[in-house]
């Protein structure tokens, strides 16, 4: 089967579009490459251009009539970037996206996986959040995901579409088969620095908030393998409608499903497997939090594996193994501008 993916040359697009190609399926890739890496697109159906542009969307429905469902990744990503650029933010995810939607729609291919985060979760005693549990995004970034949740709830309700947005923990590692990983030079994202750290690029390793209400104060995070996030939507889209009637409600066109390990980790935690899978010590110091930053949440992963059949299979030990290899590889694969 065939499936659109925007941004589906960025960190996790192309990792769902390799996971596609390893189940015998055909990603159609999407992306205007202000983020995203043309090195991710070879051999791959690549279009780029914007996700608001109406004419292009509808010259690759025209070019491949057998998309089976889109799944929507395009957006900004980054959350101290979002405070100080909060209308690019906007623009880009939320505007940009109610003219995808729109335009999905009335070309007849409503079928739409969405690309959403944990970041919309409210601070919840315990940590564990369940898809029920209380929202509060807490940065422009946050925001502009929920915004795009309810906006493509409301088009479900709407019009002729089905979305199911999947809210994303924290994606960490690589591509086990090393064709695609973290994209970003300077990323902001905690392992890219660790991995940053650890091979000479940067000096010392932040850790950033250590006053959080957590068991050593640093932020508490869900660490899942991009791989078996990239899993979770092969699954969700190859059997799409089946997901609708597992759910009990096979009228409602709209579903969230938690994709996580149910595994809390501080960044101390995190900070300390990577030391062992490393194999020494990193230079480090404590820092304020960064801005938007929260003390965190971990998924209660029951209605993955209810409605997706979908488990995680690799440790953070793994993670953090496959975003090293990736970290040594990245610069002999991505060609920067300078």
């Amino acid at each position: 089967m065939k499936f659109l993916i925007t941004g589906g040359a960025g960190y996790i697009g192309s990792t769902i579009a390799s996971a596609l190609i390893d189940s015998g399926h055909t990603p159609v890739i999407l992306d205007s490459l202000v983020r995203g890496r043309v090195e991710f697109t070879r051999d791959r159906i690549f279009y780029q251009g914007d996700i608001a542009d109406r004419a292009l969307i509808e010259r690759i429905f025209k070019e491949h009539p057998d998309i089976q469902a889109t799944v929507h990744c395009a957006a900004l990503i980054i959350v101290p970037e979002s405070t100080a650029m909060p209308y690019e933010y906007y623009r880009e995810n939320v505007s940009k996206s109610v003219e995808l939607f729109k335009t999905l729609s009335d070309l007849g291919y409503g079928k739409v996986v969405f690309s959403s985060s944990a970041s919309l979760y409210d601070t919840v005693p315990g940590y564990m959040v369940v898809e029920d549990s209380p929202l509060r995004p807490g940065s422009p970034y946050a925001r502009t995901k929920y915004m795009m949740e309810m906006v493509l709830k409301d088009f479900c309700a709407a019009y002729n579409m089905k979305g199911i947005a999947l809210r994303y923990f924290n994606p960490i590692g690589a591509d086990p088969k090393m064709r695609t990983g973290l994209q970003i030079r300077y990323p902001s994202l905690v392992i890219g620095k660790l991995v940053q750290t650890a091979l000479g690029e940067l000096d010392e390793f932040l850790i950033t908030g250590t006053g959080w209400p957590t068991r050593d104060g640093t932020g508490i995070r869900d660490y899942v393998h991009v791989w078996d996030l990239a899993q979770a939507h092969v699954k969700a889209i190859t059997d799409f409608d089946a997901v609708f009637e597992r759910a009990g409600n096979p009228t409602d066109n709209y579903l969230v499903i938690n994709l996580g390990t149910g595994n809390g980790v501080t960044v101390k935690e995190l900070l300390s497997a990577f030391e062992r899978v490393y194999g020494q010590e990193i230079n480090k110091r404590e820092a304020p939090p960064r801005p938007g930053d929260v003390a965190g949440a971990y998924a209660n992963r029951d209605r993955a594996k209810a409605l997706l059949g979908w488990e995680p299979q690799l440790s953070i030990e793994q993670c953090i193994a496959d975003a090293l290899k990736w970290g040594e590889l990245r610069n002999s694969i991505l060609h920067w501008d300078d």
